[in-house]
């Protein structure tokens, strides 16, 4: 039986989101909970204004007093992550968010909970109509579809918003301010598929298995193996050595934004090969666990059988393709000149998979700084077309550089001392927010991130703790107060 949440302080903000958690908003079908944010700014007397994407802004008065205060926007958003454990029967299109009571947590039953970012427009709705909430002129804003793409970010309509200050409340980590993220994009690389007869007899799969992978963003800072840059050194290896082999299909990876756990070579080799090759494997596994062993211990390096067909690459396409991926960088590529410890510019060689008529490899390039973004991309690019490669770039979104000199910052600083007689961390995240596209919509926009303690946002049984809802309510009071 689903827990009530209204009894939980601060009573506003939790009375706000047991509302919201009762109103169905999975990403691309957020029409229920637009419709209820309409019909509660006009029972509040708010005026309201939408765009074509679906995002809505409801500007709300100053508090008697502070009408020459600066705007400020309350920014998140409305739709939520639909995942559930297989065996919880649950209609994200039509039924409730069931939660219960753990301690100080509140979590779901076996679903996605949505306090991200349910929570933070439950902080921004009663910001507006709580009595003793001191503040200037605001802007609520709310946008739609952020978890698939990012996608009311990227349209939102330029001439919704006045202010120039944004609060945004999307971030999970209590006691801590954002203010940096990184941009991106990805790199479709393609590599026409140039096929002859083999009479190679042995049949053989070269496969590097067994990694951790993990968020190209998230944990590209622990240097963890990719498996195809592994294969591609365990094929160059076993060139150097003089086997004899032709390469008849690559396969690695699965997703832009995930590290590669398993990569697959298929080869024809000459007679006897399967011993020079396994020498080789057990060769290249020796040396990449002396790189990897602390961060990927159970990585494996193998040579079994395998059908893999008549048909294989010529060899001047195998040397191209395989030349292409040594060549790619992979990793942490700059670190941040302004937040320690931040990866500033990355790239990840994400995908490869062999088609009917082309081999193709995804990379995907992250960075906080939008020029060595372009400058990163441009060297990727480069290599491949050097190789003889097509090059389509797709996906770009902007980052959000860190500005340690932000008035935001200086001001959100001095108000959590006070607030809570402590300092807070100063953090950016390599990986894509919002704030990154709406900085470049909107020249000039300070901006500053931060939330309660959220976990396993994006998972069931995703929980939020009370205590630091709470702690949120204060600090955004307080801010909001300072600001006026």
């Amino acid at each position: 039986m689903s827990t009530s949440l209204t009894d939980l302080e601060p009573r506003i903000v939790w009375g706000y989101f047991d509302e919201i958690r009762m109103i169905p908003r999975p990403s691309k079908h957020e029409e229920k909970i637009q419709a209820w944010l309409k019909k509660w700014a006009t029972e509040q007397g708010f005026e309201s204004d939408g765009d074509s994407t679906g995002n809505l802004v409801v500007r709300i008065p100053a508090t008697p007093g502070h009408e020459e205060a600066a705007a400020v926007i309350l920014q998140g958003h409305v739709d939520m992550v639909p995942e559930k454990n297989r065996d919880v029967e649950h209609d994200f299109l039509k039924d409730p968010i069931e939660v219960v009571r753990d301690g100080d947590w509140v979590l779901a039953q076996g679903t996605t909970l949505g306090a991200d970012n349910g929570i933070g427009m439950a902080l921004a709705m009663a910001a507006a109509t709580d009595p003793a909430c001191v503040h200037g002129p605001l802007e609520l804003l709310f946008t739609v579809d952020e978890e698939t793409g990012l996608t009311g970010a990227t349209e939102l309509d330029d001439s919704l918003l006045a202010g120039r200050q944004l609060l945004n409340l999307d971030t999970e980590e209590d006691g801590a301010f954002y203010i940096g993220c990184a941009g991106g994009a990805d790199l479709q690389t393609t590599f026409p598929l140039q096929r002859q007869a083999t009479e190679l007899p042995e049949q053989l799969q070269l496969a590097v298995h067994g990694l951790r992978g993990g968020h190209s963003g998230v944990d590209i800072h622990e240097n963890r193996a990719n498996a195809i840059k592994l294969l591609a050194r365990l094929l160059n290896a076993a060139q150097e050595a003089g086997v004899a082999f032709e390469l008849a299909s690559v396969e690695g990876g699965s997703k832009h934004n995930a590290i590669p756990r398993e990569a697959f070579a298929g080869v024809r080799a000459a007679a006897g090969s399967i011993k020079k090759l396994k020498a080789v494997a057990a060769a290249q596994k020796e040396e990449f666990d002396g790189e990897f062993c602390a961060i990927d211990p159970d990585l494996i390096v193998e040579v079994t059988e395998a059908e893999v067909g008549d048909q294989v690459f010529t060899p001047d396409l195998t040397a191209r393709v395989v030349g292409a991926l040594l060549a790619a960088p992979h990793g942490v590529l700059a670190m941040s000149r302004n937040v320690d410890g931040l990866v500033e510019t990355s790239n990840n060689v994400a995908v490869l998979t062999t088609a009917d008529d082309a081999i193709k490899i995804v990379t995907s390039t992250r960075s906080s700084v939008m020029p060595a973004l372009r400058a990163k991309i441009g060297q990727i690019r480069a290599g491949f077309e050097l190789a003889g490669a097509e090059v389509e770039e797709q996906g770009g979104y902007p980052g959000w550089t860190p500005n340690p000199d932000s008035h935001l910052l200086k001001t959100g600083k001095k108000v959590f001392q006070q607030t809570f007689g402590s300092d807070p961390e100063v953090k950016a995240i390599h990986a894509g927010l919002e704030c990154g596209i709406i900085g470049e919509k909107f020249p000039g926009m300070d901006m500053i991130s931060f939330g309660p303690e959220i976990s396993s946002p994006h998972a069931p049984g995703e929980k939020v703790q009370i205590s630091t809802v709470e702690s949120a309510w204060r600090l955004l009071k307080a801010f909001l107060a300072e600001l006026a």
